[in-house]
């Protein structure tokens, strides 16, 4: 069994997890040092504070919308969905988009 190595960059970073036995993935946190504030129809890179080494070049990452943030808050990544090539040894960054008319703001750990 091939394995996934997460790494903190951050101490206040928090490692992704599986919400439920079922869920399809694992959530990935805000690390921020203070509130970031999405103004309507802008989009704000928000960091992770940690880094993924796939498995192999077999492999890649995908980071998609969470239903809540998307139908609640009008907040989704402006690209759709993130694509983290095999090789890629950076931060996770989220670049989120307001969709909505008001402004939304993310904590750190959401």
């Amino acid at each position: 069994m091939e394995t996934l190595k997460i790494k903190k960059l951050r101490d206040n970073a928090v490692i992704p997890k599986r919400a439920t036995a079922g869920s399809a993935g694992m959530d990935l946190y805000a690390c921020i040092d203070e509130p970031v504030t999405v103004m309507p129809h802008e989009c704000v890179k928000i960091p992770t504070g940690i880094a993924i080494a796939l498995p192999s070049e077999l492999y890649g990452a995908f980071i998609f919308a969470r239903s809540g943030l998307a139908t609640k808050r009008g907040l989704a990544p402006a690209n759709k969905v993130g694509v983290v090539d095999s090789d890629y040894r950076g931060e996770f960054m989220i670049v989120l988009h307001n969709h909505g008319a008001v402004a939304q703001t993310i904590e750190h750990g959401e």
